[in-house]
């Protein structure tokens, strides 16, 4: 998918669908690709592929560096291949900002995923954009679901936005916290408890008071939020991600949370709220697509922030310049 512009793409939906492996691994690289061609054939791709998707159970995972979250995937998820699923994981990564790449090697911290022929991990770059969620991702997660893959679970870096903007890809959101609370209670943010739909202490193997003692102060923590879901108190629980310690427990819960949304029909109007996110993301993406693309614009912008910068244009008018060439 690298080669010159000539380069014919040739990737074909039913291998995709019937879970090739390396047509879902060149689908998603076309899907990442920037260059227009690419992007073309990705859209076509995506929307021939769109009606086999939907059906997997979505899990957003976060934690702070150093909570385990890579551990506690990789235990997890072969708990679930044992159980007969097939298993996703989109690991984003900080991109280098030489090449723009995934650098951290997630399948070398997932060593049993990575040998397992039920389990597909693909490390994206984030490429930049908010928060450290690769920009791709959500079309990422729709073509390992038309693969056949009924879980995907997406982990983010745990740093700046990235927390919601996974929320917003996922129907449930599991915060890693580390044992010991007291001051990380303090220094953490409210918002990541709104959104959680589940708190699980890791490292509880070789922790076990400080878990339990860490899980009560988040259990009240969350107790005086009031819930996202009227059908949905989180809860907090315990696990090791080295032993598998309450990963059953885990699992069992996030299936309950699945029943009791779908009864109520939270989850189908979660998910098409997802869709109108995403839909305005899109747009949003090829406006400034265009802003860096266009060659009329590309020639006008420099001479506008010249202007703004020895102040003979204001911002005001700048932005209303830059509007106008866009055609808005």
């Amino acid at each position: 998918m690298t080669g010159g512009p000539q380069k014919k793409i040739d990737i074909s939906a039913e291998a995709v669908a019937r879970g090739d492996r390396a047509a879902l691994a060149r689908a998603i690289t076309l899907m990442e690709s920037r260059r227009p061609d690419h992007r073309e054939a990705a859209r076509s791709l995506l929307q021939e592929l769109m009606p086999r998707t939907g059906h997997a159970v979505r899990i957003g995972i976060t934690g702070v560096p150093g909570v385990g979250k890579s551990t506690a995937i990789d235990t997890l998820g072969s708990l679930l291949t044992e159980k007969g699923h097939r298993v996703a994981v989109l690991a984003v990564d900080p991109s280098s900002t030489r090449t723009g790449g995934a650098i951290l090697g997630d399948k070398t911290r997932m060593a049993k995923l990575a040998a397992d022929q039920n389990a597909f991990i693909r490390p994206s770059p984030s490429s930049g954009t908010l928060g450290g969620v690769a920009a791709k991702t959500r079309e990422t997660m729709l073509l390992c679901e038309a693969a056949g893959f009924d879980v995907i679970l997406v982990e983010t870096v745990g740093v700046g936005q990235s927390e919601t903007a996974v929320a917003d890809l996922t129907d449930f959101f599991l915060v890693l916290m580390l044992p010991g609370a007291g001051d990380e209670l303090q220094g953490i943010k409210k918002g990541i408890l709104e959104l959680a739909d589940m708190i699980a202490v890791n490292k509880a193997d070789d922790a076990g008071s400080k878990a339990k003692a860490a899980a009560a102060e988040y259990k009240a923590a969350l107790h005086i939020l009031t819930p996202a879901s009227a059908t949905w108190t989180p809860p907090v629980v315990t696990i090791s991600g080295l032993t598998g310690q309450g990963l059953d427990e885990l699992w069992g819960k996030v299936l309950d949370h699945r029943k009791r949304l779908e009864a109520t029909g939270e989850l189908a109007m979660k998910r098409r709220a997802q869709d109108s996110k995403w839909m305005w993301a899109l747009v949003h993406e090829r406006l400034h697509e265009r802003l860096h693309h266009d060659p009329a614009l590309r020639q006008r912008i420099p001479a506008i922030e010249r202007a703004i910068a020895d102040g003979t244009l204001s911002p005001n008018a700048g932005a209303s310049e830059i509007v106008r060439l866009l055609g808005i």
